[in-house]
């Protein structure tokens, strides 16, 4: 379960305050996929850092019960002066996991080849998401944050990715952002609508989609 309560959040935006959430109190429960609509802009992105904890409200709390994985389209929390394997080390004890299992997993998922043992700051984005993504993989999550991409690389490894994420979503859940309506269909059950700071539950994701595009109709 997630909880946020009077959950408040603003950004400086091309040096204006905008609001991303406005004392929003809403409740996540286990055991649906739930996809994050919204237009450009509105803080999908940011909603997910938030419910990850890498950054942090401006007032109001976040409420997490069960392990949360951080956003899988988000780069930003490794160390660019240490190698993807320092990486991953530090991902293990932080999670408490068995560090040589991990390790072991990392490299053979993310086919890195050498660069594994490279400092990340030489990686290109591409390979910085398979990290991500193996690591995320490796490590068992109850919630899979996702932000717009669930694979990465060539046809083969976008099939690996998409073949182990769903199996990880056997018994984990989802909370999906993406632009593709048809793939917040594929994983989500219900959804949720951020519109100027304020935040929608619907328990149907063809409801959310409705009131997604009535937004969009209404710019």
């Amino acid at each position: 379960m997630i909880r946020l309560e009077h959950a408040t959040k603003h950004m400086r935006h091309k040096g204006h305050r905008k609001t991303i959430l406005d004392g929003v109190s809403l409740v996540l429960k286990r055991g649906r996929g739930i996809g994050v609509l919204g237009r450009n802009g509105a803080g999908k992105s940011t909603l997910l850092r938030l419910i990850a904890g890498t950054i942090q409200l401006d007032s109001g709390r976040i409420i997490r019960r069960g392990r949360i994985s951080w956003p899988l389209g988000f780069n930003g929390s490794f160390v660019g002066n240490l190698t993807g394997e320092q990486n991953v080390r530090f991902v293990a004890r932080i999670y408490g996991v068995d560090t040589d299992e991990l390790l072991a997993y990392v490299e053979e998922f993310a086919e890195l080849g050498p660069f594994f043992r490279a400092p990340v700051k030489t990686y290109s984005s591409g390979m910085k998401a398979r990290l991500a993504f193996g690591v995320s993989m490796g490590v068992k999550f109850d919630y899979y944050l996702v932000d717009e991409t669930t694979a990465v690389g060539d046809v083969n490894f976008r099939k690996k990715c998409a073949a182990v994420f769903n199996t990880k979503l056997a018994d984990s859940d989802v909370i999906m952002v993406s632009h593709s309506t048809s793939t917040i269909r594929e994983y989500c059950k219900c959804g949720i609508v951020l519109e100027k700071g304020k935040v929608t539950y619907f328990d149907d994701i063809e409801e959310a989609i409705r009131q997604h595009d009535r937004n969009m109709g209404q710019q």
